[in-house]
């Protein structure tokens, strides 16, 4: 199996076109078309991470945290960063990072902490906005079945829950083909009037090329008539954080020692803990300060994320309790999701969970 057969399967999960602007995602060091001898999934790419690749034989690292973030000017192994990639390239051993791909695929990162806490009636806490798209189409009504399957099947009509969702109206259409004109029904030169239907479907625009190759293949016309609008819907299957409450009350304290076992944290920092119980519980893996206000609105008990700052605790004004259990904490199962996704897809070849610990933070 080449590299580049293992990034679609792992791109099938999580779309690079589900990652923040600012991230750096993909293969970021390696040869796509090499072949894969093993494959090391790991939380962070380091040089003991390196090293243990090498150790099992693995020349394809699989990590959540990419190793470069901005831009490398010069590769003389000054840093962490350069010493890392240069032993990557040595060793003829490639890199994929897939971070915030994977930190907004609604089966991801905050559902694998909102799995470990137990929460229900889970949803995203940030829904992505211009994520969506719609496609109206206009096919013989004849051929309609045969183009709205192929659309279908290309992934467009996915709402939520739901699949092969459109929207059908029967009309008449009517065309006059030129001198040039190739047409499939009527002649060239006489006005034509068809039996239409007008297709209408959603999409994830992402998808965007897909669906219009599967539209192209499956519509008879020489001329394809469509047209493609951005929807303003927040797309309620992608986005950052999570949202869900616990089965039964909780008091504060209780639930914090709790999260403390469940992510075997060596201390959690949060805000004053409130008398009323947990039960409505908002979660972001990682550096989440960003979003203490959409857990406010959402109506949580606490949010629970990492890397907060002094003046990140006001923010709580009494409204909820956030508490820091840790970056490394909070995002250290994103390398059992990944193991789990990919190994019911792939045989050919070891699939290795990382022993490093690449947490960088010792406490007393």
């Amino acid at each position: 199996m080449l590299i580049k057969e293992v990034i679609t399967i792992i791109e099938e999960f999580a779309p690079l076109d589900y990652a923040e602007d600012f991230d750096n995602v993909g293969l970021l060091v390696g040869n796509a078309s090499e072949e894969v001898k093993g494959a090391l999934i790991t939380l962070d790419t380091l040089e003991s991470t390196v090293d243990e690749a090498i150790a099992k034989n693995c020349n394809l690292i699989i990590s959540f945290h990419p190793i470069i973030f901005s831009g490398l000017k010069k590769l003389t192994g000054k840093n962490y960063v350069e010493r890392t990639v240069l032993k990557a390239i040595k060793n003829d051993i490639a890199i994929y990072a897939i971070h915030t791909a994977l930190d907004n695929q609604h089966k991801g990162v905050n559902d694998m902490i909102a799995e470990k806490l137990g929460l229900v009636n889970r949803q995203i806490l940030i829904p992505r906005s211009d994520s969506i798209k719609k496609l109206q189409t206009y096919v013989p009504v004849s051929n309609a079945a045969k183009v709205r399957e192929a659309l279908f099947q290309a992934g467009a009509g996915n709402i939520g829950n739901y699949d092969n969702c459109s929207f059908n109206v029967q009309g008449f259409g009517s065309f006059k083909g030129n001198e040039d004109s190739n047409p499939v029904v009527g002649e060239k030169g006489t006005i034509h009037f068809e039996d239409e239907m007008q297709i209408g479907i959603t999409y994830k625009k992402h998808l965007e090329s897909k669906i219009l190759k599967a539209l192209f293949q499956s519509h008879p016309y020489e001329e394809v008539a469509y047209e493609i609008h951005s929807l303003e819907n927040r797309n309620q299957q992608l986005g950052m954080g999570m949202i869900g409450e616990l089965e039964t009350l909780v008091d504060g304290k209780s639930f914090l020692t709790q999260v403390q076992e469940a992510f075997n944290s060596n201390g959690i920092r949060h805000s004053e803990i409130l008398k009323s119980p947990i039960k409505k519980v908002a979660v972001l893996g990682g550096s989440g300060a960003f979003a203490i206000e959409n857990a406010k609105s959402a109506g949580a008990d606490i949010f629970i994320t990492a890397d907060l700052k002094y003046h990140d605790y006001y923010k709580a004004e009494q409204k909820l309790v956030v508490a820091d259990i840790g970056h490394y904490e909070s995002e250290q199962f994103t390398k059992n999701l990944l193991y789990s996704f990919l190994s019911k897809k792939i045989s050919s070849f070891a699939l290795i969970l990382a022993d490093t610990n690449t947490n960088p933070i010792h406490y007393l």
